[in-house]
């Protein structure tokens, strides 16, 4: 986003920098702090909030600033407005003080994420999602009360949804028509849990349920959910097909082009390089055009292959918060309505009166579905599965239904979803 730097450095010049807080100091949030506090000219990470107060002192201590608590709405606007950096364990204080011009959601949870966006959106705070988790249960209602508070939400840049985007402008703006978005993927394996996933954790410093989402297919469908919501793109089949092969530019022999211009599509690849990046299939089918595509080695089309070959969230998510407050665009937001929804699926034989444990964790895994199968099953979606219990037993890779789980009272992504059906309906 070329245009965002030159912005930036106007805000720089004129000693007004886009003020910035963020939620969550875990493995992203810390890479965050470092990136706007070290490397972004124009931009202030203000506030960080986090549970464990340590964990967001260090991640200013990391990035090579002081922070002061704040226990209160009053302290924080006071520290911002001196310039001073904040950290505090409520992340209402920051959510409802003046001078926070946008909040970074980092944290990957659902049921809390949901308070702290809405509050956010409520007191007029542009919103940034590195949290697909959320954006893809409850991201289409939660932009309904975001353009009624004239704010942006959206994901970010250098996630997966956001590069997928960015990618998807650019072959439209140069005339060719999208008609896939897709990740590069190295590894799909439902089966996968907490235990397996334990070494791989320890070693990139990520928490297990994290590493387990990323290999047994939920992320991967989250992701491909939000833009799907942003595109009006749908899936081929129930989870998508993600074919193998040995590079992306394959790629446009392995799907359906009828489906593919019917509807567009989102989908994987598996094993492929360049990886992990993302692609974008553009189809024109000008024979002039072909034969200037031809001279650049893109292939005979009249499907294309365009790709970039990595993703680089932390290091790219402060463009997402400048595009949002400088020229109210969104990477990544919903068009209306859910798309696609992600469904939760047995990970092994369940009994009655075992507890849903979530995302990432040993009971389900969730998969990409079309919204109106989703609704016309009833079946729960994925971001809510956390703390049901099952009503009957489930087979393995069997879904499960709403009519299936005792969903847990008073939370307000369930308040939200309900919103959300009732609002679009014909999904």
């Amino acid at each position: 986003m070329i245009i965002v730097d030159t912005a930036l450095a106007k805000r720089e010049a004129e000693n007004n920098p886009v003020r910035v807080a963020v939620i969550g100091a875990g493995y992203i949030g810390r890479g965050v702090a470092l990136q706007i506090e070290q490397y972004v000219d124009g931009m202030r990470l203000a506030a960080i909030s986090n549970r464990t107060l340590s964990k967001a002192r260090q991640a200013y201590q990391d990035a090579g600033r002081e922070a002061i608590t704040a226990e209160s709405v009053a302290e924080v606007e006071d520290a911002v407005s001196r310039g001073r950096y904040v950290i505090t364990e409520d992340p209402m204080l920051v959510c409802k003080a003046d001078g926070i011009d946008v909040i970074i959601e980092a944290t990957g949870d659902v049921a809390f994420s949901a308070e702290v966006v809405l509050a956010a959106i409520e007191h007029r705070k542009h919103v940034v999602l590195m949290n697909a988790e959320l954006d893809a249960t409850v991201g289409p209602i939660l932009k309904v009360y975001a353009d009624r508070a004239g704010v942006v939400i959206t994901n970010a840049d250098g996630d997966q949804p956001g590069v997928m985007m960015n990618l998807f402008r650019f072959v439209k703006s140069i005339g060719y028509n999208p008609v896939l978005a897709g990740n590069i993927k190295g590894l799909q394996d439902y089966y996968r849990t907490p235990e397996t996933q334990k070494a791989f954790a320890a070693e990139h410093h990520i928490s297990p349920k994290m590493a387990t989402s990323f290999a047994d297919g939920t992320k991967i469908s989250m992701e491909n959910a939000v833009v799907a919501n942003a595109t009006g793109f749908r899936v081929g089949r129930r989870g998508m097909y993600g074919p193998r092969c040995d590079h992306v530019r394959e790629a446009v022999n392995l799907f359906p082009l009828d489906k593919m211009r019917e509807t567009g599509l989102v989908d994987y690849i598996l094993g492929a390089e360049p990886g992990p990046g993302v692609f974008v299939l553009g189809y024109n089918d000008d024979p002039v055009r072909r034969g200037y595509m031809r001279y650049f080695k893109m292939g005979d089309g009249p499907l294309y292959a365009f790709y970039v070959p990595y993703h680089l969230p932390h290091l790219e998510v402060h463009l997402t918060a400048a595009r949002a407050v400088l020229f109210q665009d969104a990477a990544v937001t919903p068009l209306a309505g859910p798309v696609c929804e992600v469904i939760t699926v047995a990970k092994k034989d369940l009994k009655a009166g075992e507890v849903l444990d979530g995302i990432g964790g040993f009971t389900a895994y969730g998969m990409i579905e079309n919204a109106a199968i989703q609704r016309g099953e009833n079946l729960l979606p994925m971001g809510l599965s956390e703390g049901c219990r099952l009503k009957r037993d489930i087979l393995r890779d069997r879904t499960i239904a709403y009519e299936d789980v005792e969903i847990p009272e008073g939370r307000l992504c369930d308040k939200l979803r309900r919103e959300q059906d009732a609002c679009f309906p014909g999904s």
